[in-house]
């Protein structure tokens, strides 16, 4: 594996971590969003990353495909739970049993997620720093 098929592996591991990372924080922030242009509550998003088929790791290090060597977001979908149901008559989104529907968004897996997203994202910018460490190592020995 060349240098800079590395780079665009580790750049594309930053380009959909990064994805990842806004798609979490645009569900954090809206949270308690009730009303929405669509209508209804704001709907959870997830992001779904694509992967190349199953091969030894020899197989993918060899291989010649683009595809196989790089993370891209597929698509983000819209998460499927139920909304959350809260009494609140004075809420100016209540319906006439004084319930109002929430966002089904989970703080708590948001959070994760965004952790998840910011460790990723630290791994591959220490595998370009790794990477161009090799680069800097390569040509410092071809000068001698």
């Amino acid at each position: 594996m060349d240098i800079l098929t590395a780079m665009n592996i580790s750049g594309s591991g930053l380009k959909a971590e990064r994805a990842r990372l806004n798609v979490a924080s645009m569900n954090l922030a809206n949270a308690n969003t009730t009303r929405t242009i669509e209508g209804g509550p704001y709907k959870a998003k997830s992001v779904v990353f694509g992967a190349g088929p199953v091969a030894s790791f020899r197989e993918t290090m060899d291989s010649v495909s683009a595809k196989l060597r790089k993370v891209e977001v597929v698509e983000v979908v819209e998460d499927n739970k139920e909304f959350k149901a809260v009494y609140d008559p004075s809420h100016p989104d209540a319906d006439e049993n004084g319930m109002v529907l929430f966002p089904n968004v989970d703080v708590n897996e948001q959070m994760v997620d965004i952790i998840g997203a910011r460790r990723a994202y630290e791994a591959n910018v220490t595998a370009l720093d790794a990477i161009k460490s090799m680069a800097l190592k390569a040509l410092e020995i071809s000068r001698r």
